[in-house]
């Protein structure tokens, strides 16, 4: 694991928890990016180490970019996915 694939993953995961917020279940812009952040780190290691990619960067000192690509999208997915369960558990409990 390395500094640049972590980066990708939050950044990805804070625009897929937006994206995500933009539903009714939607807890606001910071709720909505701290859970993306978290969920994009989550689901975007899981998936490293699933497919057993090294890291963003390769030994020696280029992009890799099927690396970069699964960090990408296990980030943008996994903080959708958190954001919107969160929104969703949060609304329930409202509505009661």
């Amino acid at each position: 694991m390395d500094i640049v694939t972590l980066i990708v993953q939050i950044i990805s995961g804070v625009v897929g928890g937006n994206a995500a917020g933009l539903s009714k279940q939607g807890m606001g812009p910071l709720l909505n990016s701290i859970f993306g952040g978290v969920g994009g780190v989550i689901l975007g290691q899981v998936l490293a180490a699933l497919t057993g990619e090294p890291g963003a960067v390769a030994a020696g000192g280029g992009l890799d970019l099927p690396a970069l690509i699964s960090s990408v999208a296990g980030g943008g997915v996994g903080g959708a996915l958190l954001t919107f369960v969160a929104g969703f558990i949060k609304s329930k409990m409202q509505s009661q």
